[in-house]
């Protein structure tokens, strides 16, 4: 049999967390040639130049596509967009690719996306059927399901909803959330090790905060005031995980260095690496923010999570979340309900519904099985019955 080449899009330090394990699967299989393609933040100085945890990691990359704007805004957003696609273009029109991988819901993935049915590549999507209706996210993966040919869904609700988009049953696949799989195939670090990496001490209690723009709204940063009115009264160390590439996310870094200015015991992280960054789940008191990571992940670790605002309404919640509006008093209720021993203790024995740490072995061996033919472009629209009220 002939090697299938199959290109893999990242963005970011985010996505390419949960695309490791697929990754690392795909550069094993012996008929697989594994092209990577790099965008965006990862080659940006200012969002920590994360290509460099690729190349560390040993994943050749095949190109490099310059296209993030220096801009805080959504203008510069949507011409980011626009930039990756021309790019994107010469790249995999030479590449010419069996299939195209894609990964959640970034606005940059629309591009590669996009380039990908121009030129009639067969489009593979994960994390598909889930919603975040308080960011322009939800909107993009609905595209991408729509655009894609192979679905990779968290969850078995995520899986039902995308069927019920139209998708035929059998493209779409529950493999669980990828990002899980570091759980079975790293060694985390020690609370020794992790002090010593991150140059800080875990002694006291510590809240981990990931926070991110609210990009539906057009000011994006309206709901972080509450965020920062709350955390002022906590006495806690607070460590904070840099924002997404998104309209106002240098408004979020000024803020979060103002605040931390005023504070002895806090950190602000550029970029954590993926072993790093679950390594400090498993040992803070509680994650704050409205990330997926915090309702997605934290779950592996039954780890009390305060979700705050819009940015996460809609997803599909494990027992360990608290959902607080973007209101100071209300964060700092739900910041002691879940420091709380008794909430501690109903989280024991809880599982992840968003997977098991197998999606990676799912993926790579769909991808690899997956008959390439004309069949896999043409989608088939699923039979409806016209509704009595609109046949009259």
């Amino acid at each position: 049999m002939s090697k299938r080449t199959i290109a893999v899009v990242t963005s970011s330090r985010a996505d390419y967390s949960h695309l490791y394990w697929p990754l690392r699967r795909l550069m094993d299989h012996p008929q697989v040639e594994m092209k990577l393609i790099v965008l965006g933040p990862h080659l940006s100085p200012e969002f920590g130049h994360t290509i460099r945890e690729i190349e560390r990691d040993g994943i050749p990359v095949a190109a490099r596509i310059e296209c993030l704007l220096s801009s805080d805004s959504d203008i510069g957003m949507a011409k980011t967009i626009g930039l990756a696609t021309l790019s994107l273009a010469d790249t995999l029109g030479q590449m010419r690719p069996d299939l195209l991988l894609v990964i959640a819901d970034r606005y940059e993935m629309l591009a590669p996306a996009c380039v990908a049915l121009a030129l009639r590549i067969p489009v593979a999507h994960i994390e598909g059927g889930e919603i975040s209706e308080g960011a322009i996210d939800d909107r993009v993966r609905n595209a991408l399901t729509m655009m894609a040919h192979i679905h990779f869904t968290s969850t078995h609700l995520a899986r039902a909803r995308v069927i019920a988009m139209g998708e035929e049953e059998w493209r779409v696949h529950r493999a669980g959330a990828p990002s899980l799989d570091h759980l079975r195939h790293n060694h985390l670090l020690s609370k020794d090790q992790l002090e010593d990496r991150l140059q800080i001490s875990l002694s006291q209690p510590t809240l981990l905060v990931a926070y991110h723009p609210v990009t539906i709204f057009r000011e994006t940063t309206r709901e972080a005031n509450a965020l920062f009115e709350a955390l002022q009264s906590v006495s806690d160390q607070i460590l904070f995980c840099y924002p997404n590439a998104d309209a106002g996310s240098r408004m979020l870094i000024e803020r979060t260095t103002e605040f931390l200015s005023r504070r002895a015991n806090g950190r602000i992280f550029t970029n954590l690496d993926a072993v790093t960054y679950w390594s400090l789940l498993r040992n803070v008191s509680a994650l704050i923010g409205n990330s997926s990571s915090g309702i997605m992940e934290t779950a592996s670790f039954a780890l009390p999570t305060v979700n705050i605002g819009m940015r996460q309404q809609g997803r599909e919640r494990p027992k360990n979340v608290l959902d607080a509006p973007a209101d100071s008093t209300a964060i700092l209720s739900a910041i002691q309900a879940a420091r709380s021993d008794s909430f501690r203790h109903s989280l024991r024995g809880m599982t992840n519904p968003y997977g098991d740490g197998h999606a990676a072995e799912t993926i790579v061996r769909v991808l690899t099985t997956i008959e390439l033919s004309e069949s896999l472009l043409i989608k088939h629209a699923r039979e409806i019955e016209m509704p009595a009220a609109l046949a009259e």
